[in-house]
């Protein structure tokens, strides 16, 4: 190959690499910082395609779209110096390019280190400030949103970075105390469920001895109405026979005493031992009966 050739070649290969170098495209995914020398010349660079001088300028781009910052579960006090462990995550994003670059040089893992860091503290100072009950239920809500607010403000001071939420996921006891807390609530279930009981057959009793009474007082009631029209009966059948007896009365003392020998004569074995001439055979010596009353 002839020298002017070669020279031809690495000429063309030589602005390739420049042209190539001299180019680079932005997502629309990513935010980007343009560097002159190490200097930031141009903190947030627009999605496209953009131009650059080789070896002068420099280009950093990070990922733009919301990330999320998993930390691992820390031990925290209470307000009654109770140890919990908490399990957290955190949603954030970048906002303020330069800023991210320089607090972070642009070290991803470094940016969620440092606001790991901040996380650990916010959550240690937020559980500092409340009991267990406010923290799994009564205001927990209200935690999360305090340390969101919070740390979102010293993140966009310090790293340029949006925190957008700060979740708690799950609040334990350390292993060594949740067998005793269970057992502690398991106690005070069943005291509670011995109090319910003992309530419930209390009024079983009240209800019992209610429907006991009842029953006496209807019973009564039905017993002293039934002795007065069983007297009233009493009263009106004795009246009929009064009527009775007062219309013949030898007719109705011939029909009791017929009525005495019946009850008397009722088997064969039965023996009585009177005079002759008493009244009970009165009817049965004489050879007439008594004609009955017309």
């Amino acid at each position: 190959m002839k020298p002017s050739s070669m020279f031809v070649l690495i000429v063309l290969i030589v602005a390739v690499f420049v042209g190539y170098s001299s180019v680079y495209i932005v997502k629309e995914t990513e935010r980007g910082v343009l560097l002159k020398f190490g200097e930031v010349v141009n903190s947030d660079l627009e999605p496209g395609l953009h131009f650059r001088f080789p070896i002068v300028n420099n280009v950093r781009l990070f990922d733009g779209r919301v990330l999320t910052l998993d930390a691992a579960p820390q031990s925290y006090l209470t307000l009654e110096k109770k140890s919990l462990e908490v399990d957290s995550f955190v949603k954030w994003k970048i906002d303020n390019v330069e800023k991210f670059y320089t607090a972070t040089s642009g070290d991803e893992f470094r940016a969620a280190k440092l606001l790991s860091d901040r996380v650990d503290t916010g959550l240690r100072n937020q559980f500092g400030e409340r009991t267990v009950t406010e923290v799994v239920s009564g205001e927990r809500e209200q935690l999360m949103k305090e340390l969101t607010e919070s740390l979102s403000k010293i993140a966009e001071d310090e790293f340029g970075i949006e925190v957008i939420d700060v979740r708690v996921k799950r609040i334990d006891l350390p292993p060594a105390v949740s067998e005793s807390v269970y057992q502690r609530m398991r106690t005070e279930r069943e005291r509670e469920a011995s109090e319910l009981r003992a309530r419930g057959k209390e009024l079983a009793e009240g209800i019992r001895a209610d429907a006991d009474r009842q029953k006496t007082v209807v019973e009564a009631e039905a017993y002293r109405e039934s002795e007065w029209i069983r007297g009233e009966g009493d009263a009106t059948a004795a009246n009929v026979y009064a009527n009775a007896y007062q219309q013949n009365p030898e007719f109705y003392s011939f029909h009791r005493s017929l009525q005495a020998y019946r009850k008397s004569f009722t088997g064969s074995g039965d023996m009585m031992v009177l005079k002759p001439d008493s009244d009970f055979f009165k009817y049965l010596s004489e050879p007439q009966a008594p004609a009955a009353a017309q």
